[in-house]
């Protein structure tokens, strides 16, 4: 469990030194080019250096191990932690929205300078690798928050390849085009806090993947000793599943022979789903009971 923590840390704190360094640049250079696109893109980056920030504390909470007021210990926190930057993200992506908006109607006539667009290109190209440095290591831990920052890495991708776009336009007598990607930005940003926003909100109300389910239920009927599965429930905890399972036995078993199988269900869990925490409780058949 460390280890997932620190791996996980490790990938959070390579978004936000890639966010600190992208967005300076971006900033820097729109200032000298008045692109509003790249500027667009900029703001956007320094929402994700608060966001992953927000992932990085907690990652950190979630490392606490159970107490008295946390039994199932702190591990929600990396859901929490995943909504906050949804919020972040969105009210900055409404932000650049606004300001998009409001240049439409000024008078641009100049077309952003070139750098600005080589920028955005080499920003780009950073942040798809960052992303599958990201995704990969969210796939390897199944880290809610990790796919989270990682959504955001391909976002930022995509936007700066938007701004890139637009500046590239503008260049051939369009500098509205340049207003237009800025406003793009925006909406990709508030599409990934939503997106982010969904899948944190789902976790926290106990939401579960039903074929997920579905798959867990027929591992179980398989066990030997295991007459119907009544009920499969599942929740998670950080990137650790906790599941709740009701199974029907032969009713004349003695509890010796009931508890063999409520340890084989849970090792079989662990063995064939990677699943450390199956609670399993015994039910007697009633039709077995009946006969």
């Amino acid at each position: 469990m460390e280890n997932y923590y620190e791996q996980a840390q490790k990938g959070a704190w390579v978004s936000i030194l890639s966010y600190i360094f992208l967005s300076a640049c971006k900033l820097i250079i729109a200032g000298v080019t008045a692109s509003s696109a790249l500027k667009a893109d900029g703001l956007n980056n320094v929402t994700d250096i608060i966001a992953s920030i927000a992932v990085l504390v907690g990652l950190k909470i979630s490392k606490k191990p159970r107490d008295n007021d946390h039994p199932y210990g702190h591990s929600r926190a990396e859901h929490i932690s995943s909504l906050i930057a949804s919020f972040i993200m969105m009210v900055i992506g409404l932000e650049v929205l606004v300001d998009a908006g409001q240049s439409l109607f000024m008078d641009k006539s100049e077309a952003p300078n070139l750098l600005a667009a080589w920028v955005g290109l080499g920003a780009a190209a950073v942040m798809g690798g960052v992303y599958r440095y990201n995704i990969k290591l969210a796939k390897k831990l199944d880290s809610q928050s990790l796919y989270a920052v990682a959504k955001d890495n391909l976002s930022d991708a995509l936007v700066s390849i938007g701004a890139v776009v637009g500046i590239f336009g503008s260049q051939f007598g369009l500098p509205w085009l340049d207003v237009v990607a800025a406003f793009a930005v925006g909406i990709i940003i508030c599409k990934t806090a939503i997106e982010i926003f969904k899948e944190a909100a789902h976790s926290l109300t106990d939401g579960f993947d039903e074929e997920k389910l579905g798959h867990y239920k027929e591992s179980i009927e398989l066990v030997e000793g295991v007459k119907e599965v009544e009920d499969v429930k599942a929740r998670k905890l950080g990137n650790q599943v906790v599941i709740d399972v009701t199974v029907k036995v032969d009713p004349h078993l003695n509890v010796i022979k009931s508890h063999e199988i409520a340890d084989q269900i849970e090792h079989m869990m662990n063995d064939e789903h990677q699943i450390k925490d199956t609670l399993v409780h015994i039910e007697p058949d009633a039709y077995e009971k009946q006969k």
